[in-house]
């Protein structure tokens, strides 16, 4: 089955461009116009999203947060807004790539099959990276075979990045879905929960990098 992509983008023309383009290129392309409607999307009908940010209806970026809150559908920016604000919001609140317009259709063919080429984002099962193995629905971590015993927070936080290997994800985005407002949602407490996983993670520590300015990653190489 082809993968189904939701498009929106308000331009018609370009629009048809890109449904096109996807359709070439083996994609099963679902185009909307406006940002509200879009709000109605269920992320688990796609493989990804390619989203404009000025839109009629809802603003592109409010699109994002509300896909964010509900799901780790990949998210890819396309927009004519080529500031350095508007790319790092977008990518604080998510999205996995920013293509700037006017762009090659050739490029967002390769950067879309490239993000869905990446490991599932709602990934469940055992993944392992390198020495680092950890297993989302028993919860428990494994380095270089032996049992890592890690708090909740702790294993959340490193399945969030485990999600997206090689990724960066933002401070604000793991203080705000992965820890507990009402007793350790700061960015800072962040930093001393990745401080302790590090120290537990042992050899393997060092994978957990940090991403000055943004915030954090797994640098992994994915073992199938």
């Amino acid at each position: 089955m082809a993968p189904k992509i939701l498009l929106v983008e308000d331009d018609p023309r370009l629009g048809e461009q890109i449904a096109a383009h996807l359709r070439e290129a083996g994609f099963e392309p679902e185009w909307v116009t406006r940002g509200d409607l879009a709000l109605d999307a269920q992320p688990r009908d796609y493989a990804l999203v390619i989203l404009d940010l000025m839109l009629p209806g809802t603003y592109g970026l409010d699109v994002l947060k509300h896909l964010r809150q509900r799901s780790d559908l990949p998210v890819l920016v396309l927009s004519a807004k080529n500031d350095t604000a508007t790319k790092v919001r977008a990518l604080e609140l998510g999205a996995d790539d920013y293509v700037t317009k006017p762009f090659w259709p050739e490029e967002l063919l390769a950067r879309v099959s490239a993000r869905l080429r990446r490991p599932g984002l709602a990934r469940t099962g055992r993944m392992q990276f390198g020495a680092l193995a950890l297993d989302a629905e028993s919860r428990t971590v494994e380095v270089e075979g032996a049992a890592v015993e890690l708090t909740r927070v702790e294993f959340d936080l490193l399945l969030a990045l485990a999600k997206r290997p090689n990724q960066a994800l933002s401070r604000a985005w793991l203080a705000e879905n992965v820890l507990d407002p009402d007793r350790d949602g700061t960015e800072r407490t962040l930093d001393v929960h990745v401080s302790r996983l590090r120290k537990k993670l042992g050899s393997c520590g060092a994978l957990v990098g940090t991403v000055w300015g943004v915030g954090y990653r797994l640098d992994a190489k994915v073992d199938a």
